[in-house]
């Protein structure tokens, strides 16, 4: 077992109903100011600042954790072996003080329980690593906006619980002070009981050995091996990957310290691609196969399209249409007609695959769409949302084939202003299939299929690309990564993915219909009797929360660049944030810390509008065969043209909550089998090859260094730095040399070399070979010569259209676009 056995609580009784011994326990930090509980709060378990308060902690959380008894004062002295009598006289004491504040309940017969809503609440564990974890309580909105209020417990109090368990959990702690320059500290606290298992299932790598066997979990939150019995090994053998249901949990009352399971499928030989990215999609909880009734349901569906279908809808097959989709695509959501009019504007239509004309409520089709609520990216694969005859064939907006869409026309300036729009199900035909690179090529050449169309889409979409930054938009570009592989998924290439004028001439109308859709639903409330909002799914992306920025701005402020967090316009002030890191080292690994500053978005029936898009109201509605959410705002659409009622908003909040999370989930995979790639891809490097690459995060146990060329990341550790003692300077994002003075600050460049590479862990291990380094003669900062106070690069001017366009045809694409070109998860 990695972690060994649990000291014992000193909280409960043992399995015979005695007071368990008093044991020693870890010393809580120490914190300077307690919080003190009014009248109608209940009395958070105070930070213990000597030891009358470690005592009334303890006595606190033994009746929290036991709050289903009562105990006279005897029993209580018992359980903590108190015979002084002196510190029985405190003990009573404390006793009384607590029944005084509340968190204590004298009964008829003289005993004392603990109030059972005081001081305990609960939320789902978040593993952090093998030493504590998290727990992230509930809110009322079911929404985190930041984590400050997350409780700190060390593994040893999880009693049992493994990340993703819902859980109550007695808090120790509630100061907001502490630390340096009165920086906030984290809340302690010990889980009291497990509400819900999170996962009972995991993947990992077995070893067999001859009367049991131990799997070793893939989850890098899952710090113990699995225990499998001889007869629950399902036939695996050593070394392959396999699926196995959890059964047996620590017992935190008991002895029994480990976790039992069983073999539920073998997957394969541990490192074949197949089984890995089996392992991904079944570490998260996501499907590899859709059930047999699912896909007989969609087989059943017919293909031909009936007079009927059409009567309903505007016709607008002999309209000029086309698609443009990533090379390798072939589920095509989207689709562009164009039409000049005779008033000199242009007719643009977003053409959107009609999925729910097929996937009715109800239905299986309907059941496992929602389950999944996305398709998933992997890097050699997608799994759909959808069964393939209607994810690739019914549904996909394929070439010379009529089509069953929903749209929304627009009629267009020269300049791009909306003169007029109109929404609702239409029947089109696309005219062509291009690919991203293909179109672009047509643009660069001025030369092949349709021409003026793509020249008129792309002018188009520069003017509302500029207008859509005029307007506050944040123009964020981090890279994501593509791979080459060979026909067995062996990674060859790793490269930046640019992103060209054909993804952002997508993205522009794709966001444009997003926005309008949205707009549209919100205007026909103005008919319903009393105001009531109708209810929509929209996109929301909040405003980032003010200490954020400001630690985000500080980190900027050390490196040489500013960042104005008081600006009235903050849009414009990160601009040309942006704008200033462009062309430096540092300037990914910048902009991903940018991104991971601001909220995340997600899908709600709150009408909270998009902080990034600086959008009043948005929504998804052009994505239907790849995400749930867009099917629900096609289905509310229609809802609402029908002239129906505001529909059921507690019913689309609980579905916006469940796709949230799965989308979370779908990310999460998408970037273990990037990850895992990665690391196979560096795994075939030579021993003595070198790599120019950017120091990326700074750790008190290493410093993360990324590969310039590919994006591949890994630790060089610290104990592998020998040439000094390196201490780590937190607050300067840096690690410096006790003797030399020798500094490693986020974003030097350095030379590396690859030490060791883990595939189960999916990570790498570095060596330095070269570097730069300064050495470190002011503590107070590490702002690098040769930067400006405001951040400009030396040639001391910044395009004042930094948002808007691009000062030529390619950029790297930004975090988030995924496999889908322009349509990412904004």
């Amino acid at each position: 077992m990695r972690n060994g056995k649990p000291k014992q609580n000193k909280y409960t009784k043992d399995t015979a109903g005695q007071p368990a011994s008093r044991q020693s326990s870890p010393a809580r930090p120490r914190e300077k100011r307690v919080e003190k509980a009014g009248k109608s709060q209940s009395r958070s378990i105070q930070q213990a600042d000597s030891f009358l308060d470690e005592m009334k902690n303890d006595l606190m959380a033994f009746f929290q954790i036991n709050d289903n008894q009562s105990f006279t004062q005897e029993q209580v002295l018992e359980h903590f072996d108190t015979s002084d009598r002196r510190m029985k006289l405190i003990m009573h004491g404390l006793i009384g003080e607590l029944q005084d504040e509340g968190f204590l309940t004298r009964q008829a017969d003289g005993s004392y329980r603990a109030d059972a809503d005081a001081n305990v609440v609960e939320g789902v564990v978040d593993h952090v690593n093998s030493r504590f974890a998290f727990i992230v309580p509930d809110t009322e909105a079911g929404v985190r906006r930041d984590r400050d209020d997350d409780i700190w417990v060390s593994t040893d109090d999880l009693a049992g619980a493994v990340d993703g368990d819902r859980v109550r959990v007695v808090r120790f702690t509630d100061s907001r002070n502490g630390g340096r320059s009165g920086a906030k500290r984290r809340i302690e606290g010990k889980v009291a009981s497990v509400v819900e298992r999170g996962r009972t299932e995991l993947v990992g790598r077995i070893e067999v050995w001859p009367t049991y066997g131990f799997v070793v979990p893939d989850s890098k939150k899952i710090y113990d091996d699995i225990f499998i019995p001889k007869e629950k090994l399902g036939g695996a053998s050593d070394g392959e990957k396999v699926i196995v249901r959890l059964t047996k949990f620590p017992d935190p009352n008991s002895s029994k310290q480990r976790f039992e399971g069983e073999v539920l499928t073998v997957l394969g030989v541990a490192g074949q691609n197949n089984t890995e990215m089996h392992a991904i999609l079944a570490e998260f909880g996501l499907p590899i196969h859709f059930p047999a009734d699912v896909e007989q349901e969609a087989e059943a569906i017919p293909t031909k399209i009936l007079k009927k279908d059409l009567a309903k809808r505007r016709d607008m097959r002999d309209v000029t249409t086309f698609t443009i989709d990533p090379i390798d695509a072939k589920d095509f959501d989207d689709a562009l007609s164009v039409q000049i009019l005779d008033n000199g504007n242009y007719e643009i239509g977003v053409h959107i695959a009609d999925v729910t004309h097929y996937v009715l409520p109800g239905s299986k089709l309907e059941e496992e769409a929602f389950k999944r609520a996305t398709s998933v990216y992997l890097v050699d694969r997608v799994v759909p949302m959808l069964p393939e005859k209607l994810s690739n064939g019914l549904c996909s907006l394929r070439p010379n084939e009529d089509k069953l869409t929903f749209s929304a026309v627009f009629e267009l300036t020269p300049n791009a202003q909306i003169v007029n729009e109109w929404f609702g199900r239409t029947a089109i035909h696309s005219n062509r299939r291009f690919a991203y690179e293909e179109a672009q090529d047509i643009l660069n050449h001025n030369s092949g299929d349709y021409l003026e169309e793509l020249r008129l889409l792309n002018e188009l979409a520069y003017k509302l690309r500029d207008e859509r930054f005029k307007n506050g938009a944040i123009n964020f570009e981090t890279v994501e990564v593509r791979f080459r592989l060979d026909e067995n998924g062996v990674p060859l290439a790793v490269y930046p993915k640019i992103r060209q004028d054909t993804n952002k001439l997508i993205e522009e109308f794709m966001l444009l219909a997003n926005k309008r859709v949205a707009e549209f639903v919100h205007s026909l409330s103005k008919r319903n009797k009393g105001g009531e909002e109708n209810t929509m799914v929209y996109r929301v992306h909040e405003s980032p929360a003010e200490d954020k920025l400001r630690s985000f701005s500080e980190f900027a402020r050390k490196l040489g660049y500013k960042l104005n967090v008081d600006d009235e316009h903050l849009s414009n002030s990160m601009n040309r944030f942006m704008a200033s890191i462009e062309g430096k080292p540092e300037a990914n690994m910048l902009q991903q810390l940018a991104v991971r500053t601001m909220s995340k978005a997600r899908y709600s029936t709150e009408d909270l509008g998009h902080f990034g898009l600086a959008f009043r109201r948005y929504s998804h509605f052009t994505s239907p065969i790849r995400r749930y959410p867009d099917m629900m705002a096609h289905r509310l659409l229609q809802h609402y043209l029908d002239k129906g009622k505001p529909a059921d908003r507690d019913e689309y909040e609980e579905k916006c909550r469940h796709s949230s999370e799965r989308e979370k989930m779908a990310a999460e995979a998408e970037r273990a089998s990037i990850k895992y790639k990665q690391v196979e891809f560096m795994s075939r490097m030579a021993p003595d090859q070198t790599f120019e690459g950017v120091i990326s995060g700074v750790t008190e146990f290493g410093i993360f260094v990324e590969i310039t060329e590919n994006s591949c990341e890994g630790l060089v550790r610290m104990q592998d730095l020998s040439d000094d003692f390196y201490e780590y300077d937190k607050d300067n994002y840096r690690i410096i040399g006790s003797r030399t003075k020798k500094m490693y600050t986020f974003g030097d460049a350095v030379v590396v070399r690859l030490k060791e590479t883990n595939l189960a862990r999916r990570s790498m291990d570095f060596a330095l070979v070269s570097d730069s380094a300064g050495r470190a003669t002011d503590l107070s900062t590490s702002r690098r010569p040769g930067r400006s106070e405001s951040g400009s690069r030396s040639n001391g001017s910044s395009s004042s259209r930094s948002g808007g366009r691009s000062k030529g045809k390619d950029s790297v694409a930004p975090k988030g676009e995924n496999r889908r070109g322009g349509r990412g998860r904004r």
